[in-house]
Order: C-alpha cells, then sequence, then structure tokens
C-alpha cells in the first residue's frame, strides 16, 4: 500500500444518528469491502459509536479515527479525531478552538446548504476552519459543491470530500485521499493524529460521485421527521428548521 495515498471517508453516520440506519460493524466490513482505508463515524452530537468504530477498526484492516458532527450556533461542524464530543450550541469559531484544543480538525461540512444546517457564507468569513468539505455526496445539483470548492480555493482552506452516508451503500461515494506514508505496519497503524495533521497541512484530494437523486430526496424527507420526532421526544440541542424536502438549490 505504500505509495498511494490513504483513502479515508471521513463523514459517515450510524443509527446512534437521528437520520441514520447502520451498525457500525456493517459500516467498518462494507468500507473493507470496498477499498477504503478508513472511516470516520460523526454522528450528530453523539461520539460514543465513533469512538466504538475508531477501536474496531484495526480487526477489519481500517485505520481508526474517531469524530462527530457537532451542530453549532452557525451550522454544522465535523470534528475529526477529538475522544469527546464538543459542547452544542455554541459559536462557530469557538467550537473550531475547541476541536483543535481538543486534538481534532474542524472541518465545516456542506457549506452553504441552509437545509442541510450548513454554515452559510456570511458566518464563515472571518472563521478559520481547517478544512472545508467541497464535495459531499448527497447533492441535488452540486451547486453548493462548487461553491464550497471556490470558497475553500480563494482562501486557502484545505478541501476534503465525505460521502455523508447515512445508508450502508452510500459509503465511500465521496472520500478524501491523504498524502501519507503507510509504512511497514500498514494502513491499521497510522495513527490518528497523523490524519488530523495531514488534513491541517491541507495534504489531500478530493475523489467522489453524487449519491442517486431519488435516494438524496428520501433522505430528506425520512431525515427531517426523525429530525423532528427526535426533538420532541429527547433533550435535543436545537429544534429542526429544514423542509421535509429540499438539499442543494
Amino acid at each position: 500500500m505504500v505509495g498511494r495515498p490513504v483513502r479515508l471517508d471521513p463523514h459517515v453516520h450510524t443509527r446512534d444518528s437521528y437520520d441514520g440506519h447502520e451498525p457500525v460493524e456493517l459500516l467498518l466490513e462494507h468500507a473493507s469491502e470496498i477499498g477504503l482505508d478508513g472511516i470516520v463515524v460523526t454522528d450528530h452530537d453523539a461520539i460514543d459509536a465513533s469512538l466504538h468504530a475508531a477501536e474496531l477498526a484495526p480487526d477489519y484492516g481500517l485505520l481508526g479515527i474517531p469524530g462527530v458532527e457537532v451542530s453549532t450556533a452557525a451550522g454544522h461542524l465535523l470534528a475529526l479525531g477529538v475522544e469527546e464530543c464538543p459542547a452544542s450550541g455554541r459559536p462557530l469559531d469557538e467550537t473550531v478552538d475547541e476541536v483543535e484544543a481538543l486534538g481534532g480538525a474542524a472541518v465545516v461540512p456542506h457549506p452553504f446548504q441552509r437545509s442541510r444546517h450548513g454554515v452559510s457564507k456570511r458566518r464563515l468569513v472571518g472563521v478559520d476552519p481547517d478544512a472545508i468539505e467541497v464535495y459531499n455526496s448527497m447533492l441535488f445539483t452540486g451547486y453548493r459543491n462548487r461553491r464550497a470548492e471556490t470558497f475553500a480555493r480563494r482562501r486557502n482552506i484545505a478541501r476534503v470530500a465525505g460521502s455523508d452516508a447515512h445508508y450502508l451503500p452510500n459509503v465511500g461515494r465521496a472520500y478524501t485521499e491523504v498524502d501519507l506514508d503507510v509504512g511497514s505496519g500498514g494502513v491499521a497503524s497510522i495513527p490518528a493524529d497523523a490524519i488530523v495533521e495531514a488534513i491541517r497541512d491541507g495534504a489531500t484530494g478530493v475523489r467522489g460521485r453524487r449519491t442517486p437523486i431519488p435516494e438524496s430526496a428520501r433522505h430528506y424527507a425520512v431525515g427531517a421527521a426523525r429530525k423532528t420526532t427526535y426533538a420532541f421526544t429527547s433533550r435535543a440541542p436545537f429544534v429542526p428548521t429544514w423542509p421535509a424536502s429540499g438539499g442543494e438549490t
């Protein structure tokens, strides 16, 4: 495996997310079968499944990296490489600082997609994340991905891609190539902090293809219904505002 980039899908959900469906073990098995080197489980404001996935990953020949998708006051933020969940509902810049203090990489996912709690351009300007997700496979037209790509390039911010998978077949539809030397110990021996450092340094490449549109539409509709139910039956950090259908426009 020496001589090629590490293939990592840094944005995957399990059934611990209100809109997720799959168990950790099945996601890891699938990731290994399709040729990924690792995934980061990034459930919404919950990290237990991700810690479990990172612990089990070497058993599947994968590198283990924990993470979480944090609900900030401005929108969602991926915290990659952290072992505890930052508090939800706080300002974006403060959450970015906390993620970095915890040893993680702060990545803005699906920016400008307000129907999915993406951070708006107005609220992203002036903030210094470690990276921006410029390709998210859960898209309709690709317009927001292109805007994210332009925004990141103009500001020299590292770029990553993620599947945002909530169903097993979508894992790896988009992934990040991380420029690292695998070494004699193989992929599973790569420490999480090496991945974090490479992302911060911008040593990444973007690969991806979109999730089929009917499936994306179904996800938005089901996710909105699940989130509404979740908000009324638990102590959710905030009440959803997205419509029952939508996505990129």
